[in-house]
């Protein structure tokens, strides 16, 4: 079945999510994360009605990160939720977050430390965002980035083979990388620019 761009639809949800990151003067890095649900008509709830457009689910989450992609600091804060008084308790757990590192076994930990009844589901589905979020602020800034032009170069470039475009079978690294075309199946470990502080 192919969509149907004629049909009438009806607006029931929507979800929005947004991620920032900002780098500061002291080399640490800072990852915003925003989620806002909200539905195209009245919604009745247990605890009252949220009117259409008013925010059922408005959460932030922050972290801050060093270059080594380890959470130095966390915090989260729920600016609409549908049980108020009961939900917004749950925002100090987040300080679990210190620690994990966001391309170590990031996803594993959360699901460990705040998944189900120990966390906020929505809160929690933020933290997934996460990794991509800080290597994507990272390409070229923290994460040595090299395009078809530096071909001389002995280090494979960090994002081949991490998605299925940049495999090392494929058209594409064929094309812009192909001193690398019919490598092994495998990416390298994230490599750091110089001058970052993890050097």
């Amino acid at each position: 079945m192919t969509r149907n761009v004629d049909v009438h639809k009806e607006l029931i949800h929507t979800r929005s999510i947004k991620t920032q990151v900002f780098r500061r003067d002291d080399g640490l890095w800072e990852i915003e994360a925003y989620l806002l649900d909200t539905k195209g008509k009245d919604f009745h709830l247990a605890s009252g009605v949220k009117k259409q457009g008013e925010p059922i689910h408005e959460m932030k989450l922050w972290v801050l990160i060093d270059t080594q992609f380890n959470i130095l600091d966390a915090s989260s804060e729920s600016l609409a939720v549908p049980y108020e008084g009961s939900c917004e308790r749950i925002n100090g757990d987040y300080k679990k977050l210190i620690g994990l590192n966001l391309v170590q076994g990031f996803r594993k930990s959360v699901h460990s430390l705040l998944s189900g009844i120990q966390g906020c589901s929505h809160i929690t589905e933020l933290c997934s965002v996460l990794p991509t979020t800080a290597i994507q602020a990272f390409a070229g800034e923290v994460i040595k980035i090299r395009d078809h032009a530096e071909q001389n170069s002995e280090e494979m470039p960090f994002q081949l083979n991490r998605c299925h475009a940049l495999r090392t079978d494929g058209e594409v690294v064929k094309k812009y990388h192909p001193k690398w075309f019919g490598t092994p199946l495998e990416p390298r470990e994230i490599p750091k620019k110089r001058g970052s502080d993890s050097d």
